[in-house]
């Protein structure tokens, strides 16, 4: 969750050092890099390998990826009349967007009406822009920003989703995003997979896309693939040529399990980090747009999620427990006893701190507020995989993770000090109207340490959700949308974003590639 505030004026990449010594150091090189990669892509104009001498497949729209921008996209398409067919080199649908958290941004939504909380898609504007750093690109920022309400209500009343309660995330400027009924992103992507399947949308899985083709005026016309792919053996499938005679979407997502490709945009991102990702986000379809010509953007802006923890593998229960509960206890440098951060601060903030400080932080609150706060199934299974463990005393927590028990009770009074004047002077933590102090016993606690969780770089497009070259200009029959798409977010992705991004690009990408010309 985060919020963005002062603590986010000075921006840096993952770690808290500056940018400026290796922005200078790698410059050149980037931009000699951007020349060859530009006049390659020129001379790709024509694609390195013949285009087939025959088709094994044909349809108008061909997705590759089925989270919430592919299955956006494939809901749209099919809705205008194409005939679509998606494709995904995992053996089941959703990739990350199935077990992420199931929040999407709404401004103005009926939970906010009903709270009376005022809102609107300026709002939201400008809370992207600034947790962004003011990287983001503009008019995609804008774009997501005036669909945000109306996509979301699209996904309540077409595709069938069902959502249940508002919910505050780090950054935003007031409580706007709304949660799935299973707090999990599952409950969208299974009601647009179901409304694909229902509308005639076909499905291809284990099915790894290998190149992109392009015929010799430098237009997408279809691709080359691996069918009956075992990931993660590339040598594994059989190769065929889908026709696309309209145009293909890339809904890919990004990279984050791609240690090797993560290491070179930012050294510092080592296998030292795991990831939130499933195993199969690695790239890959990024890299086969870029090697025909298509122009990637800010890669080396990698999101580390400052929520996760090490007693648990993947995503886990803890980052529900962490940010459900941020604002409504403390969180401290087990070392000091003492808080070291804004606990409502964006991720980059807290990542960055708890980077700094070298080894994992304890985020802790009473029964009072836990209960108030965290989801009955999210804390036992939290409990129950060891993750978040239970204390009958402030003693008991600080002897468990040998923390100075003096200096913890003394910043314990602090943060209350600070709840009951709902103002916080050290680290400007929003401390929310309900927030009780954390006094009663038993309290609940988690050990929390960053892992790769988004990749905000992606490849260059428009509005349109068209992709862009090297030259600047449109790639015909070429779209994207969700996490490969880059520029949307900028320097930090702000909560619960994605999810409105995938959807809003998505329904973009699908609507538009049906009105792109047939090609023969």
């Amino acid at each position: 969750m985060e919020e963005a505030t002062s603590n986010e004026t000075n921006p840096v990449s993952v770690s808290g050092n500056s940018r400026r010594g290796f922005l200078k150091a790698g410059g050149m090189a980037a931009a000699a890099g951007m020349t060859l990669a530009g006049l390659a892509g020129k001379a790709q104009a024509a694609p390195s390998v013949e285009m087939p001498k025959k088709w094994d497949e044909t349809y108008d729209v061909v997705i590759i990826g089925t989270g919430f921008a592919g299955l956006s996209a494939a809901v749209e398409a099919r809705h205008a009349g194409a005939n679509v067919m998606v494709l995904d080199k995992m053996r089941t649908h959703g990739g990350n967007s199935i077990i992420n958290g199931g929040e999407i941004a709404a401004p103005g939504n009926k939970w906010q009406k009903e709270a009376g909380i005022e809102d609107s898609p300026d709002l939201l504007y400008k809370d992207m822009m600034k947790a962004g750093s003011y990287l983001n690109h503009p008019e995609l920022v804008r774009t997501v920003a005036d669909n945000a309400l109306k996509d979301f209500e699209w996904c309540q009343e077409f595709v069938g989703a069902r959502f249940h309660q508002l919910v505050f995330h780090g950054g935003h400027s007031v409580k706007r995003s709304v949660q799935t009924i299973n707090a999990s992103g599952s409950e969208l992507v299974n009601a647009l997979f179901t409304k694909a399947k229902a509308m005639g949308v076909k499905f291809s899985f284990t099915t790894k896309m290998e190149r992109l083709v392009l015929n010799p005026e430098g237009r997408v016309v279809g691709l080359e693939v691996r069918k009956g792919y075992k990931f993660p053996d590339d040598k594994s499938g059989s190769p065929l040529f889908v026709k696309a005679s309209k145009a293909v979407i890339l809904a890919a997502g990004g990279f984050s399990q791609n240690k090797q490709m993560r290491q070179i945009h930012d050294p510092r991102v080592t296998d030292k980090y795991e990831s939130t990702n499933h195993p199969g986000a690695t790239g890959e379809v990024l890299l086969s747009a870029c090697k025909v010509g298509a122009m990637d953007v800010q890669m080396d802006w990698i999101q580390m999620g400052p929520w996760t923890s090490p007693d648990e593998k993947g995503f886990g229960q803890v980052p529900q427990f962490c940010e459900r509960l941020v604002g409504f206890g403390p969180m401290v440098d087990p070392a000091t006893g003492k808080r070291f951060i804004q606990e409502t601060g964006n991720r980059k903030v807290r990542a960055d701190a708890m980077m700094e400080i070298g080894h994992p932080t304890i985020i802790f609150g009473d029964s009072v507020n836990v209960a108030r706060q965290i989801l009955p199934h999210t804390l036992e299974k939290g409990m129950e995989n060891g993750s978040i463990k239970k204390y009958d005393s402030l003693e008991d927590l600080a002897k468990a993770y040998s923390i100075p028990v003096i200096t913890l009770k003394e910043e314990v009074a602090k943060w209350n000090s600070y709840v009951a004047k709902k103002n916080d002077p050290d680290f400007n933590c929003k401390i929310f109207p309900e927030t009780t102090p954390t006094a009663v016993a038993p309290f609940y606690a988690a050990r929390l340490w960053p892992r790769v969780h988004y990749t905000m770089g992606g490849l260059v497009i428009n509005k349109e959700a068209q992709v862009r070259s090297f030259d600047m200009q449109v790639i015909k029959g070429l779209y994207a949308a969700g996490e490969v798409a880059g520029a949307v977010h900028g320097a930090v992705r702000l909560g619960t974003c994605s999810m409105l991004d995938c959807v809003v690009f998505g329904r973009i990408a699908g609507r538009n590639s049906v009105r792109e010309a047939a090609w023969s």
